[in-house]
């Protein structure tokens, strides 16, 4: 019975940190999907979690980049959020299909909503023409809550390939598959930044993190397995021979 008693500490001491390790990664801003093809438009979302079980999220700020500009921008209603499309000179103007840009979409802040604690919300963004040529494209974004806390997630991946405490939403670009000698689907533009109009509060998270979770679970369900191995294999040493 105690080597039953130890299994089940170590067991659970290694399912504790499994979730330890990967609960963290979960929490951060981020840009879904991460991914997009060079040279086309893409609709994506920044999803939000609240950290906090103190404080709600009530403002998110999203800048965009001046040194790979967007050229079209817009915006979908947030039901309960009020949202602001800023528009700034670039620091130097950028040559494109559509003629020298000189100015372009630097930021854009959801406020007046509520994200409260253990929910999460998704601001959804149509843009393009997404450069070529480029790797990723980064949006650093601050996080105000209801207590005045301010989380800048703005940090650059580690050269090393680890993840720093506050990373930027990043979007990750690909080379544009041919197929049939034409690039892949992509969103069509929107012309002009769409206002959110208030109405709803934000969902519940009921379904937040569900590709985290099975990650999550997939990990601890290894860990289950291996120690599990190691029990059998310990109880067969430990039988009397007959």
């Amino acid at each position: 019975m105690s080597f039953l008693r130890r299994s089940v500490t170590v067991l659970a001491a290694a399912t504790a940190l499994t979730a330890g390790l990967a609960l963290p990664a979960l929490a951060h801003v981020t840009i879904q999907p991460g991914s997009a093809e060079q040279g086309g438009f893409t609709k994506v979302a920044f999803r939000v979690p609240n950290e906090r079980d103190n404080a709600s999220t009530t403002k998110i700020e999203v800048s965009f980049p001046t040194d790979h500009p967007l050229a079209f921008v817009s915006v979908k209603p947030v039901p309960g959020w009020d949202v602001k499309v800023t528009e700034g000179k670039l620091p130097k103007p950028v040559t494109t299909e559509y003629g020298e840009l000189d100015e372009a979409v630097t930021k854009v802040v959801w406020s007046g909503g509520k994200v409260e604690p253990g929910q999460f919300q998704e601001f959804e963004v149509s843009m393009g023409k997404l450069p070529e040529g480029v790797d990723s494209l980064m949006f650093p974004t601050k996080q105000t809550y209801s207590n005045g806390e301010v989380v800048d997630w703005s940090e650059a991946p580690k050269a090393d390939g680890s993840e720093p405490e506050h990373p930027a939403p990043l979007l990750k670009l690909t080379p544009a598959a041919a197929a049939n000698g034409t690039a892949g689907t992509t969103t069509a533009p929107a012309t002009a930044p769409v206002a959110a109009t208030p109405s709803v509060a934000p969902a519940a998270a009921s379904g937040a993190s569900s590709d985290g979770t099975a990650r999550l679970l997939g990990g601890a369900g290894l860990v289950v397995g291996a120690i599990g191995v190691v029990v059998g294999f310990l109880g067969l040493r430990r039988r009397p021979s007959a």
